[in-house]
């Protein structure tokens, strides 16, 4: 399942996907965003906004301008706070006077297990953290928010990152980044969890939802079948990790160049921030053991 050339918005041009739903592209394509961000714009008349985006005041305008002359924003939904996605919030908060509703600050959400490896002064890598980001107002999982004509119930789903909510509107599912269509999710530790990635995935995948609407690229119309696959496709990764150990054991670099033998050099950093994600998932499975300690230079073995 790769990216499909035939999701090619135009930045700022505002789209009708279904009715009371619309979505706006980010003008911020990269190998980790794709063609750039999805904000979408929920309900008519009073308009709940997920996922304003980057600090982009071209992405502001044009967030204003797709509103009819009778339309307001009455509240900002933030899926996560990644760079990418929820930046543009404070402006657009400011501009509408809307709150910012999320599931916490950057830290909120965290295991343990990665509050401590940020405490050794591990740092996240790929689409960088918003470290500023204060909602308004916190969202509890499973709670529902009435937003104008619609209702809107918070998902945690912790993985991709410790904050991390999808947001149900019905039978639609608005996902983040927790599971697209174009690729696999970035897990980079310590923002990112395979633990909590899994459990997440596992969540969604016995959801009977109609369509899954992504933080980056084209709707998911076959959403349990898609969070079915990228179980699987963890669970191949895992299975070559643990084939790679062998008895002499392997460090984190090694690994991902034995395993992600077909990604440009470009997308090694995210590829071994994967791998690191994997180990920490089987350290804490009692799988692999790792020499001096966990982090992400040590070497790992299999128990």
């Amino acid at each position: 399942m790769n990216a499909s050339h035939d999701f090619n918005p135009v930045p700022g041009v505002v789209e009708l996907l279904e009715p009371g739903i619309r979505r706006i592209l980010a003008p911020n394509p990269s190998p980790m965003t794709y063609r750039g961000t999805n904000t979408y714009l929920v309900g008519e008349g009073l308009v709940a906004v997920i996922d304003p985006g980057p600090d982009s005041p071209d992405h502001l305008r044009a967030v204003l301008a797709a509103l009819t002359p009778t339309e307001r924003i009455t509240q900002i939904f933030v899926t996560h706070s990644h760079l990418d996605h929820s930046p543009l919030g404070a402006a657009l908060s400011r501009a509408t006077g809307a709150p910012i509703l999320a599931f916490g600050n950057s830290r909120a959400g965290r295991s343990t297990v990665m509050e401590n490896l940020a405490k050794t002064g591990l740092t996240a890598g790929g689409e960088g953290v918003d470290p500023d980001f204060a909602p308004h107002e916190i969202l509890r999982d499973n709670e529902t928010v009435e937003a104008g004509d619609r209702s809107l119930t918070a998902l945690w789903t912790p993985g991709h990152f410790g904050n991390h909510l999808s947001f149900a509107v019905g039978d639609a599912v608005f996902s983040g980044d927790h599971v697209m269509g174009w690729a696999t999710s970035l897990v980079s530790p310590p923002d990112g969890d395979l633990t909590d990635f899994m459990a997440s995935t596992r969540r969604l995948a016995t959801r009977n939802d109609r369509v899954f609407y992504p933080g980056h690229g084209a709707p998911v119309h076959q959403p349990a079948e898609r969070a079915l696959w990228l179980l699987d496709h963890r669970r191949s990764r895992e299975a070559q990790i643990l084939e790679r150990l062998g008895p002499e054991g392997s460090d984190i670099e090694t690994l991902t160049r034995a395993i992600y033998t077909d990604v440009p050099a470009a997308l090694l950093p995210a590829a071994f921030r994967n791998v690191f994600a994997h180990l920490i998932d089987l350290h804490g499975k009692n799988m692999v053991a790792t020499e001096p300690h966990l982090s992400h230079d040590a070497r790992y073995y299999l128990r």
